[in-house]
Parts: C-alpha cells; structure tokens; sequence
C-alpha cells in the first residue's frame, strides 16, 4: 500500500480564496494557483457518506482513502452531493432527501466534512446534483414525487429504453424542474459547517455538474425530446452561474454515448458559454463493445473503438474550444470476477491504453484536460456472496445498481494503482 506520509500539509480552510485559487478555463485547458491543472482525478461518489458523524459514516475511514488517493497523484474526485429517498432496490440508503425540502443535515454535513479534508489535501472535487439513472433516486425519483409514477428500476424490469424515454419527462416537468432549483440553490448557497466557508467561496470545488450522465432520452430521442434537453442545460447552467460566480459549471454527459450517438446534438447541448468544460465517458463492456467472457476475441475491436472515441471526442472539444475531462471508464477484473483476489491483467492493459492517448494527446496541448478513472473502491469490501450491496455494507466504487467489485479499484490492487501513480506523474509535469 502506497502511503501518503510526507504528501499531505495541511492548508488554511478559513481563509478567503482568491480567484486564481479556483480551477479556471484559458482557452481549452485548466488552470489552477496560476498553474496549468490536469486532472487525475477518481469517481468517489460515497464520500460524502463516510463523512457523515454518524450512521454511515466512517470518517477514519475517509481520512485514509483520501490520503491514499493524494499519495498516488489523485488530485481530483468525482462526487454525489445528493440523493432521494426511493422505494427502488437498486439504490442507495440512506438519502439525503426524504421528500421535496426534507434533507437529512447530518449527510450534508458529511459533504462539509468532505469538503474540509479535500482542502487540507490541496485537492479538488466536482459535484454532481442530480443522476439519471436510479441508484441515487435521480430523475425517475422526481418524478415519482411529482407526477406519481412508479420510480422505475430498470434493473427490475430490464427495460433500458423505456426508463430512458420514461426518465426524460423529467426535463419537461415543471414542478419536478423547480424543485430541482431548489436543491441546486440548497447545497450551491450552503455554508460548511466545519469550516463556515459557503460552497460559493470553497476554491476546492473545481466544479458543479448538472447530472450523472444525463441524456435527452432513449437512443431514439425525437427531435423535440433533444431540443427539450439541449435547452434545459443552457437554461440550469445558467441558473447555478446565477448563483456561484466562481465555479465552472459542467453536464456529465456521456458524450456521443450519452447523445444518440449525435454529434450535432452532443456541440448543440454543450456549446453555450454556461458549460465551461466538455465532459465524456468510456464503457466499451457495458455498450458491447468487449466480451469479458472471451477477453482475447473481442480485445482488438473493442480497443480500436475506444481509442476512436477518445480521440474522436477530443477533436469535438477543438470544435467548441473548450477541455474536454474524461470523466469515467472501466473494465471488469479477470475472470470476469467481483472477488477483490481477482488479477486485473485486462483492465490494467486498457487503463494504460487510455491513460497513454490522454497523455501523448495533453502532451501536445489538445484539449484533453485528465481523467477521473471509474471508481474508487480503496478499503471497501463486499460482504455478500452474491456481491450485491445492502443497507449496512461497505460502499465501494460501484454503486447498489452493479455488482460489489465490478469496476472498483482497491487498495489491494498494486498493479492498477502503480500504472495511476505513473500516469499522474507524467500529466502533472506538463506546464502547458
């Protein structure tokens, strides 16, 4: 296990930050203190959870898995800032909404807790305010709230389109979209309190996003379903920079995955000066890409799509001339296995294709700003034979919708984390 001792200073989290301590956008890169900032960056979606006081929490665990990342060269996380109260399975408990204005405050102020600690570490933290797909409530809970349809858990009913279809009334609902602003404006305009510092003013959220993964409905989206959904991101981007002067705004978007396979549509709902940065993800098992059951076979078309869609995204974020992050990929372990004792020979083999474009491509000063690697796992363990997760459980990378050690990344897993370590010491020494 790599150790963070000698990394970590601590940093004054009281004081006011100046501009320039806030990640920024010149042209089509970052930069942060005055610096050129590339991302190497993890999804930690539950570390709010581990700082809560109480219930879920586990702050000693928290301290450690922070301090981990830092000693690798993580310098950004991924982040939920909240979830809804949902009767579906295959999300997460507890939420920190119950019911429209009902928030847990002791899971907020496991955000604070968060927020405080990742500031001690100089790193950075984007947050996402919303999901499209079930396991944290997201839209389909909105909905259940508003219009009183059944949330829907396409995990139950197998019916992928459907829930996307179904799940992008959510954008054309009034009330669900004002109660959304209302969440928006409840953790944009919050104050830490551990610090007292207001969300607005903390230099160590490099961003607010939109979403996870919000898309204008099925591969099929109408016309006027894309419409609905490339003005929804203008008009809410909008709404959070009304609100917060000093962060960059993000969608989460998938990118072409995430739009119909629509270029026009993915510059379309990202070309308005509300969005700052680009944002896309790769998952070549989960769109058919690669076989983990014949990892042999299917490896050649599976990395020549990937690297197509790396590049090709890239040379999207030229178009807009604005970064582009890239923020989610994985692969399974060996096997295909959960167990946490399973080698990681496949995976490891794809990371360094992907860290290998996004750093010959940085390198050169396109506009690929880094990576947040899908996801981090660090101490969590599953505790069911089955791998999936309950109530009471570790959280790991992969949330209540997948299987406990799909796409994590352990703290047990040398391999992965030296070929992380290696990458992000080669994208921290560009200064372009």
């Amino acid at each position: 296990m790599l150790s963070a001792c000698g990394i970590v200073s601590a940093i004054d989290t009281h004081g006011g930050a100046g501009k320039g301590d806030f990640v920024s956008v010149k042209k089509t890169h970052f930069s942060r203190k005055g610096q050129a900032y590339y991302i190497v960056g993890a999804n930690f979606w539950y570390g709010g959870y581990l700082g809560a006081a109480s219930g879920v929490g586990e702050r000693a665990r928290l301290l450690k898995e922070l301090d981990n990342m830092r000693a690798l060269g993580i310098n950004n996380l991924r982040v939920l800032a909240v979830s809804e109260k949902t009767e579906m399975k295959s999300a997460v408990r507890p939420a920190t909404t119950a019911a429209p204005g009902q928030y847990d405050e002791e899971l907020l102020a496991g955000l604070d807790f968060l927020l405080a600690e990742v500031a001690k570490r100089d790193m950075t933290v984007v947050l996402y305010l919303n999901n499209f797909w079930q396991w944290s409530g997201g839209m389909t809970q909105y909905l259940n709230w508003f219009e009183g349809t059944p949330a829907l858990d396409p995990n139950v009913t197998n019916d992928y389109d459907g829930f996307m279809k179904k799940t992008a009334g959510f954008y054309r609902n009034a009330a669900a979209q004002a109660e959304y602003r209302n969440v928006i404006a409840k953790i944009v305009k919050r104050v830490n309190t551990i610090t007292g510092k207001p969300y607005s003013e903390d230099a160590s959220i490099m961003s607010w996003q939109l979403a996870n993964e919000p898309r204008p409905g099925s591969g099929a989206a109408t016309p006027e379903e894309k419409a609905v959904y490339v003005k929804w991101v203008d008009e809410v981007a909008g709404y959070i920079h009304s609100l917060d002067k000093n962060h960059l705004v993000s969608s989460g978007s998938e990118g072409l995955a995430g739009s119909a396979q629509d270029a026009q549509l993915y510059q379309d709902a990202h070309r308005t000066h509300n969005i700052d940065y680009l944002t896309y993800h790769l998952w070549p098992k989960n769109w058919g890409w690669f076989d983990s059951k014949d990892p042999i076979g299917s490896w050649d078309g599976a990395i020549a799509k990937s690297r197509d869609y790396l590049n090709s995204h890239i040379e999207l974020a030229k178009k807009l001339n604005k970064p582009i992050v890239l923020e989610e990929f994985g692969l399974d372990r060996d096997g295909p296995s959960f167990s946490v004792k399973a080698t990681t020979k496949i995976r490891d083999r794809f990371y360094r294709e992907v860290f290998d474009i996004i750093y010959r491509r940085a390198s050169k000063g396109d506009p690929i700003a880094g990576f947040n690697f899908w996801a981090w796992g660090g101490a969590g363990r599953a505790a069911n034979a089955d791998y999936w997760w309950k109530p009471g459980n570790d959280f790991v990378g992969d949330p209540p919708q997948e299987e406990q050690g799909l796409y994590s990344v352990f703290d047990s897993d040398v391999s992965s984390l030296l070929l992380i370590k290696e990458y992000a010491d080669r994208l921290h020494a560009i200064k372009h």
